[in-house]
């Protein structure tokens, strides 16, 4: 349908603008390096982090960190015992983290939470205005982070979509894990899904790329020997998949509207593997047996494990409904309104730095907007890359 069309013309639109305020520049990457820096400085004093290293993880080391994003740093004790560090080792370091942080004036709004699963020091550093998150000895965070950059370097499309999905998400009120919603590294794993099961795949199952199941140890783990493993898979993938992978590869805002449509059915019982890229159904399975909700987002670091344990029943039916009227908003057989679609893919605060940009200016870019008779022209698709080729 011709309005279904146009409702893709106008979201290539919106997502290029909402990328345009949330992506990261320079400034944003040596604000992050300028955090980790007063970490450093901070625990030179401190006999607890003597010979320690500070390692930052997560999203900025994947390369998929938003302006507005967290740090996650992890620093490295040593341990002769040939033992991981016990939780309370890692909680009195922590609070020895935090009197230094203080003493140093670098932090505001602290938050210790010693009885996380991983025991977790939050604070914002006062001249960078960056959330930080200090874990100790979290070498199974810095592996994660370390495939997630591989497999972000396999197509460029994936870092954007995992910031619009974040973006979305938080619009929508289901990016909260302390109120029973997705976590981001859930979020992350969906996409990756979404990429796996595209026809023909954007990404290839997990297994194919990193296949260990990553476990904590007293001698952390070898991370030039995990680039290696995962640059050379990707190159098989590359090799193996040249010529048919990318002959019907979409645009960004195609692949997010097919994300929203893939993902409607959310609430129904799924179980998604990344590291065989199945779905499966979670009734009779034992992961799940002491589980509240349905949904089980498998992690292929540690497959026992659900990524989106914290989702519960009142939450999941929040994300089914928020997938849907995405769904039915894009797929609308009416034109859409740009400020809704706005307000639907992102928050208010990066909606208000968007409002200069209205309905109007679209017919300023001639090389975006249809032509006023024969087929509309749609957005480019990508080839081997990312890289734009022709019209599909």
């Amino acid at each position: 349908m011709i309005e279904i069309v146009l409702n893709y013309h106008l979201l290539y639109k919106c997502t290029e603008d909402i990328l345009s305020v949330i992506k990261p520049t320079e400034v944003d990457k040596n604000k992050r390096l300028g955090a980790v820096k007063e970490i450093v400085n901070s625990i030179c004093s401190v006999d607890a982090f003597r010979d320690a290293a500070v390692k930052p993880f997560g999203s900025f080391v994947s390369n998929l960190y938003a302006k507005s994003g967290d740090l996650d740093v992890s620093i490295e004790l040593s341990n002769g015992s040939g033992f991981p560090i016990r939780n309370k080792k890692k909680n009195n370091a922590l609070k020895e983290l935090r009197k230094a942080l203080q003493i140093k004036g670098v932090s505001r709004d602290v938050q210790f939470t010693p009885t996380a699963r991983v025991p977790v020091l939050k604070y914002v550093s006062n001249r960078f205005g960056i959330s930080c998150d200090i874990s100790i000895n979290n070498y199974t965070g810095r592996a994660k982070s370390r495939v997630l950059y591989w497999l972000n370097t396999l197509d460029r499309r994936f870092g954007d979509m995992v910031l619009l999905v974040k973006e979305w998400a938080k619009a929508q009120n289901i990016n909260d894990p302390r109120n029973g919603t997705l976590n981001s590294y859930s979020l992350c794993l969906l996409v990756i899904f979404h990429f796996q099961t595209c026809k023909p795949a954007i990404f290839p199952p997990m297994k194919e790329i990193y296949d260990v199941s990553i476990a904590e140890g007293s001698g952390g783990f070898n991370e030039e020997r995990l680039d290696q493993i995962c640059m050379e898979n990707i190159a098989k993938f590359r090799r193996r998949e040249a010529g048919q992978r990318y002959q019907t590869c979409l645009s960004l805002s195609s692949l997010l509207a097919k994300f929203f449509e893939k993902f409607c059915d959310i609430g129904t019982g799924a179980h998604y593997d990344t590291c065989t890229a199945q779905l499966k159904q979670t009734q009779g399975d034992l992961y799940r047996t002491t589980q509240s909700s349905s949904l089980f987002v498998e992690d292929p670091f540690e497959r026992s494990d659900d990524a989106a344990r914290t989702v519960d029943v009142p939450g999941l039916q929040r994300i089914a409904r928020a997938f849907k009227h995405a769904r039915d908003v894009i797929y609308s057989r009416e034109p859409a309104d740009r400020d809704g679609l706005v307000s639907l893919l992102c928050t208010p605060e990066v909606g208000s730095k968007l409002g200069g940009r209205g309905i109007d200016d679209w017919f300023t870019y001639p090389e975006m907007s249809p032509p006023r008779s024969g087929p509309i022209r749609r957005p480019q698709r990508y080839n081997s890359g990312g890289r734009a080729a022709a019209p599909y």
